[in-house]
């Protein structure tokens, strides 16, 4: 079995050399033979230069360099669309997805799973966050059609049939943890302990996965905004019992000063509500307007190897996918014509 690994890599000059170590034994292991896609999403360091040098000396490790920082979804995307191999493994360059899990992750894929996941415990993690993320988990899957789970990532080994399954999705907003489980398939779960980060520091700062943890709300389904109807629902009955009460106070009590403090609780609340109704429907409009612009999740400005890169969308990235395994088995056809 051929085994492709993708690799995104963000600022990460100082890691790449462990990487490459690291993957080069435990690859020659756990694959009859394999290939990683190194994808340097816009680094503003010297990475680039160690990819260069990396795939030079060692023709199993292949780099794509994307025009700028597109984000994590768009360099996955760009290693899933050149991926040449039986299976395809996902995993960071910073070596806190273990290398070594790799070699009983494909041992599983053989035996009809189409998604391998590895998941890892919280240990290590600071207090707060691990609560925080328990919450985020426990409430995102009450709101979204698809089931997320605490601690798994995008580390995972994916059958040929899942990879054209994700390729074959080609919205614009990825979120992939939604995406790998909409797919849906047999999955296979490896438990592993957390792993702290050996070289540079970590890229998600707190506004980053807050506006992760949005994109997961509202890419799956469309719940906020029949929960802003409800609670619309909800204040304006209770507005109108409230009305009711005020009515029938004046008739029995009469009135006896201006009610200034209701009047202006009534309107920081109502303008509040709508500031946050107008905020959801503004946040899908924004998605519907970059999915109307069809613009391509990335560009390349750079690559190694022979094989062009190119940008596709739904069934016209199966397509390339499946040209790609041709070229690889068979070779290019005008050569072949030739």
């Amino acid at each position: 079995m051929r085994l492709s690994v993708v690799v995104p890599c963000f600022n990460e000059e100082r890691g790449l050399q462990h990487l490459h170590d690291a993957l080069s034994t435990v690859l020659a292991v756990a694959a009859e033979e394999f290939e990683v896609l190194l994808v340097d999403d816009g680094s503003s360091d010297g990475t680039l230069d160690e990819l260069r040098r990396i795939c030079a000396e060692d023709t199993r490790f292949r780099f794509i360099a994307l025009s700028r920082n597109f984000g994590k979804e768009a360099a996955m995307l760009a290693g899933l669309s050149q991926a040449t191999g039986d299976a395809v493994a996902l995993m960071d360059a910073d070596l806190q997805h273990p290398p070594e899990l790799l070699a009983k992750m494909v041992e599983l894929l053989g035996h009809g799973y189409d998604q391998v996941v590895a998941r890892r415990t919280r240990k290590g993690d600071k207090p707060v966050r691990t609560l925080v993320s328990r919450l985020y988990y426990r409430v995102i899957n009450k709101l979204v059609d698809v089931e997320l789970k605490d601690g798994v990532g995008d580390f995972r080994v994916l059958s040929k049939r899942a990879v054209k399954a994700l390729l074959s999705l080609g919205e614009y907003n990825r979120f992939s943890k939604g995406l790998f489980s909409w797919i849906g398939f047999d999955t296979a779960v490896v438990p592993y302990e957390n792993v702290q980060r050996q070289h540079g520091e970590t890229k998600w700062t707190f506004g980053k996965l807050l506006n992760y943890g949005i994109d997961g709300v509202v890419s799956f389904n469309s719940k906020p905004l029949r929960m802003a109807i409800y609670l619309g629902l909800l204040t304006t009955g209770l507005a109108f019992i409230y009305a009711v009460y005020v009515i029938l106070d004046s008739i029995i009590g009469g009135v006896d000063t201006p009610g200034y403090a209701t009047v202006m609780v009534g309107v920081i609340a109502f303008g509040g509500l709508q500031l946050l109704f107008l905020g959801v429907m503004g946040e899908y409009l924004g998605r519907i307007y970059y999915e109307s612009k069809r613009r391509p999740h990335f560009l390349v400005k750079e690559s190694s190897g022979d094989t062009p890169v190119t940008v596709a969308l739904g069934t016209e990235a199966m397509e390339h996918a499946e040209f790609l395994q041709h070229v690889q088995v068979h070779g290019h056809p005008e050569s072949t014509a030739k």
